[in-house]
């Protein structure tokens, strides 16, 4: 492909700009040539200067980190820990050209809802010959269990996604339908939101459509849908989960359309009706806004492999109790092989020609466009006509015109052997826009993604869309999950454009709502409840492993082998079924202090190791992920963070970077504790994840002390000391005893000390507040009250105990009216905690007494 040498004459654009010869390019009409409407806005950016641009972006890339925005490209090692990509300079439409788009759009929008009403009901359009039976019943799209249920108005398509692209003539084509459960619009929302506090003085100044009016009309289409016409109906959005690519959108949505986000096992189906399982019960749901593909639905009439779904949605839809946004079955159509049917379709059911024409489309099922096909591998692009299930599920384009003699034949061959799995399409050469790199603009290709809104007996369409930019010039294929970018979408508007918001009016009384809400479901509580456990005992790890390794680095071993004892009695603590240590080398042996430390590296870093700090941060990463429309955007930074506590790779780092690591993770817990205790609300999502921190922070104390206390003796005197380093609290001891360590005052402080709150005590008491709040919940009666009174007598017994007594050693040195106490305390609060998963997190209870 050529590329003309010419370059702009613009300050913004000092590496100068190449456009590509034949190929349509957003901004430049021609080398030189900027179009009118990026005249002006290129003039606007130009004036900021290069320095102001950069610090501006600076801060918006920061903001994208901070906020969490991601995108879980499958088979890339950061998985959902991958940055969202968003580029500064916005797609920019004229209002003339949006108008046309629009018309075309809302017309398009009305033809696949009434050809999907058809289809899942009288089939007219079948009988009439209009279109082939086996377009629709070889469709694996085609779910026969969703045929003739009752709908509601605009009985199929609430949202609709169109993907569109520009030729080389200036000509938009639809590329796509995205019909059954279109993404994009929450990221489209997010790099609106950036672009807009990046750059408001431009936004104010060209005078661009907001988008918070689209969003407003989408929710009041989802609320008008309830079939139980209740004041305030349930809407919920059902999402695959925390691995599906696109969950923080999920989430994002959730949050700013006020909906409960759930996953499948959220939901429970019973007498036809789909509830909510929620911490004060089960709550009727009336509206299901899906992000779920249609056959993962319902595992019982539609695909039995389905984990995502919700056991008898199918049947609660069909009895009229539930409606499901989009319908089920509407994937039907999300299909190039519609395609060559739809302008015929237009005009004999409209009159209409259609206004927004498709690119070129041959379906393969049909013996005429099957040879055309055939005939013209060279210049289209090969498609599975049924994406999501064909011969080669998730099969990427095929470029006729790249195969190699033997990938060209054996193509032939699967085209001829099951024609009706294939489509064939006009290679369109995208049209490219500028973006933003290393200092310049330079080109990509682009397609724009436009969002369509029910609003009842039509359609509102979002000014803007997602748009996404190929990674390279080169590349045909733009997609997010080829490595694509992304880039917010500016129509410029000739009117001052409405100011209206999402948020609710100034002017208009609320009603006042104390303590939290009650619909949070019951999974929620459960990821933070163990949050809270694992943010506690990563933080607990991190101390004992900090403890034993400023050690290691320092002179501690100097002195012989009753230092190497004391180490390994604060290792065994940690009990790790994974130790690779050697029992066969002399205590105190150079080797095995050289092996202490290399054991003391791999439970920071090492991945494959499930008692890892890695392991346990990742974990407390992805019960946060799985609950990250309840948590504020303060704290999604710190949990963010948790990736950055151990960047350095096993079997690389030295000890001092190890130490600075451990640092780093103490500090960032230490932040999430903060703004846990300063910034929550006291709802019962907070008294969840404090009990989980007590519980486990408990267990871990009592851990120690046995460990350490129990068998303490002058050979493993030191471990005293290091007893109060992993409970943060030496400076409190030597402030009251300076330095003299003997295990009663130690204990006192660490076990029996209310003031403290790194004791044991202190846990217990704080535990007793949780407690009390969430037994005296509506759910309350189920609280296991004789598990939590099981630990009561346990601690009374503990703290009531002459703790001087306690720590005189008896035969063999061991004190065992100790541990036999802490025995007792040790195991009532994993047996409290297991009670709390089976009232509160799995339903078991509830489910049988139904």
């Amino acid at each position: 492909m050529s590329i003309s040498p010419d370059t702009l004459d613009a300050p913004l654009l000092c590496a100068g700009y190449r456009q590509t010869a034949g190929v349509y390019d957003e901004m430049s009409a021609a080398p030189g040539v900027l179009r009118p409407h990026w005249d002006a806005f290129i003039g606007s950016m130009s004036a900021l200067g290069a320095e102001e641009l950069a610090r501006r972006w600076k801060i918006a890339r920061q903001r994208i980190r901070e906020n969490g925005v991601t995108y879980n490209v499958y088979g890339d090692p950061l998985g959902m820990d991958r940055p969202w990509n968003l580029d500064s300079i916005p797609l920019l439409i004229p209002p003339s050209e949006w108008n046309t788009l629009e018309a075309g759009l809302i017309q398009r929008a009305h033809l696949l809802n009434y050809i999907l009403a058809d289809l899942y009901g009288p089939q007219q359009l079948l009988r009439g010959g209009h279109l082939p039976p086996a377009l629709v019943f070889a469709n694996p799209g085609f779910w026969r269990p969703c045929h003739g249920m009752p709908t509601a108005v605009h009985p199929y398509l609430h949202l609709l996604a169109v993907d569109l692209a520009r030729s080389p003539d200036g000509q938009w084509w639809v590329l796509a339908d995205r019909t059954q459960a279109p993404s994009g619009a929450g990221y489209a929302l997010e790099n609106r939101t950036v672009l807009a506090e990046t750059f408001p003085d431009l936004f104010r100044e060209f005078q661009v459509e907001r988008l918070a009016s689209f969003f407003h009309s989408f929710r009041e289409t989802l609320l008008r849908l309830s079939p139980s016409r209740r004041d305030n109906p349930r809407v919920v959005l059902l999402t695959p989960g925390p691995f599906n690519e696109t969950y923080f959108e999920h989430s994002y949505l959730a949050r700013y359309l006020g909906y409960t986000l759930v996953q499948g096992a959220d939901l429970t189906v019973r007498d036809s009706r789909v509830f909510l399982k929620t911490l004060d019960g089960l709550k009727p749901v009336d509206v299901i806004l899906r992000r779920v593909d249609d056959g993962f639905c319902d595992p019982i009439e539609l695909r039995p492999d389905s984990f995502l779904g919700v056991a008898g949605l199918v049947e609660a839809v069909r009895a009229g109790n539930l409606v499901v946004a989009n319908a089920l079955g509407s994937g039907l159509i999300e299909s190039a092989a519609f395609m060559p049917f739809l302008p015929r379709l237009s005009q004999r059911l409209f009159g209409e020609r259609l206004k927004l024409p498709s690119v070129a489309t041959w379906w393969c099922g049909q013996p005429q466009p099957l040879q055309y096909v055939l005939d013209n591998l060279d210049v289209l692009v090969i498609k599975p006509a049924f994406p999501t299930h064909g011969p080669a599920p998730g099969m990427e384009p095929v470029f006729g015109g790249k195969l190699t003699g033997d990938e060209r034949s054996r193509l032939i061959a699967r085209l001829r052997e099951r024609p009706h799995e294939f489509a064939g399409q006009e290679l369109v050469d995208l049209s490219t826009v500028p973006v933003w790199s290393q200092d310049c603009l330079t080109p990509r290709r682009v397609v724009l993604r436009v969002f369509l809104a029910a609003a009842g007996d039509s359609w509102v369409v979002m000014p803007g869309g997602l748009t996404r930019v190929s990674p390279a010039l080169d590349t045909q294929v733009v997609s997010m999950q080829r490595g694509g970018g992304s880039k917010d979408t500016w129509v410029f508007s000739t009117q001052p454009v409405d100011s209206f918001t999402l948020q609710h009016p100034r002017d208009q009384p609320l009603e006042l709502n104390r303590g939290g809400g009650t619909d949070l479901p019951s999974r929620a509580a459960d990821h933070l409840f163990w949050l809270g456990r694992y943010a506690e005992r990563a933080e607990h790890l991190a101390r004992v492993l900090r403890c034993i390794l400023v050690r290691l680095t320092g002179e501690f071993g100097a002195s012989g082998s009753a230092e190497w004892d004391s180490l390994m009695k604060l290792y065994d603590c940690l009990a790790s079924p994974h130790s690779r240590l050697s029992e066969e080398d002399p205590q105190g042996h150079l080797d095995q202090w050289r092996d202490l430390e290399q054991e003391i590296l791999s439970l920071i870093f090492e991945e494959q190791r499930s008692d890892s700090l890695n392991s346990v941060l990742s974990r407390a990463a992805r019960a946060a992920a799985q609950v990250r429309d309840s948590l504020s955007s303060d704290t999604l930074r710190i949990v963010s963070q948790f990736g950055a506590a151990h960047t350095s790779a096993w079997g690389y780092a030295s000890a001092g970077e190890a130490l600075a690591v451990l640092d780093r993770c103490i500090g960032t817990l230490a932040a999430l504790r903060g703004i846990e205790m300063g910034n929550i609300t006291r709802g019962p999502g907070w008294h969840f994840l404090g009990a989980g921190r007590r519980i486990e922070r408990a267990i871990q104390l009592v851990n120690l002390f046995r460990a350490i206390i129990v068998p303490l003796s002058p050979r493993t005197w030191p471990t005293l000391e290091m007893l109060l380093e992993v409970g943060d609290s030496s400076m409190t001891y030597r402030s009251r005893y300076f330095t003299v360590l003997q295990p009663t005052p130690v204990l006192d402080l660490l076990m029996n000390d209310e003031a403290n709150p790194r004791s044991l005590a202190f846990q217990i008491r704080d535990l007793w507040k949780h407690c009390r709040y969430l037994s005296g919940r509506p759910s309350g009666a189920a609280w296991p009250l004789s598990k939590q009174r099981g630990l009561e007598a346990a601690a009374a017994n503990l703290f009531r105990a002459d703790v001087g007594m306690l720590c005189q050693p008896g035969a063999g040195e061991i004190r065992e009216p100790l541990d036999q106490l802490l025995a007792v305390t040790g195991a009532a609060l994993p047996a409290l905690s297991d009670a709390i998963t089976n009232v509160y997190f799995s339903h078991a209870e509830m489910e049988r007494s139904t």
